[in-house]
């Protein structure tokens, strides 16, 4: 009988993902990797946060049904670095707190220590270390936020922007040429 292979650090999925054996995904149902996707460890994603839908009124159920949403999802050669939370933005919405899906662009760089409530992140943008988006914040396409910057709830942060402070503000344009991350070249350098 064949020894067994020692398990490595990652999980690689049919559409190449790499989730960390050490990360905490819940709720993988709700949960849709793009692919060629990055999650290191100790990341924290929260997919059993998904939308409620009020119950049938023919029902004698007073209890907000589960729905089959999808919580989060994530573009194509996405980096999710170790110790981050993705969980999908909540609000009340007529009695019911509800949970409204967190979108996440292709090449998109989430530093170390991020916690992320954010309600959608476009293409081509890169998150530093120990960044906070709040509840419902739109970042939109090729955008830059600083290391430790703290993005207010429903902030909307334009095209192409650098974000730092805290609360953040626009301190900048990121500036002709600037691409975002390399999604590709982290990808095939995450072994494991």
């Amino acid at each position: 009988m064949a020894p067994k292979q020692p398990k490595g650090e990652y999980i690689e999925t049919d559409t190449g993902n790499k989730v960390s054996r050490r990360s905490l995904i819940s709720g993988t149902q709700n949960i849709i990797l793009g692919g060629r996707t990055v999650i290191q460890a100790d990341v924290i994603i929260r997919g059993d946060l998904s939308r409620t839908l009020p119950s049938n009124p023919g029902t004698s159920s007073s209890a907000p049904a589960a729905s089959n949403h999808v919580a989060v999802a994530i573009g194509r050669y996405s980096f999710i670095s170790t110790g981050s939370i993705l969980r999908p933005p909540a609000k009340l919405h007529r009695g019911i707190y509800s949970y409204l899906p967190l979108k996440i662009g292709d090449n998109v760089f989430i530093g170390v220590g991020c916690i992320i409530e954010a309600a959608s992140i476009g293409n081509n943008v890169w998150i530093g270390k120990g960044a906070v988006l709040g509840k419902m914040v739109i970042v939109k396409d090729g955008v830059r936020i600083l290391e430790g910057a703290v993005v207010p709830a429903g902030m909307v942060v334009g095209v192409g922007s650098v974000v730092a402070g805290k609360p953040a503000r626009v301190v900048g344009e990121v500036g002709v040429g600037w691409e975002g991350i390399n999604g590709r070249e982290l990808w095939k350098n995450t072994t494991g």
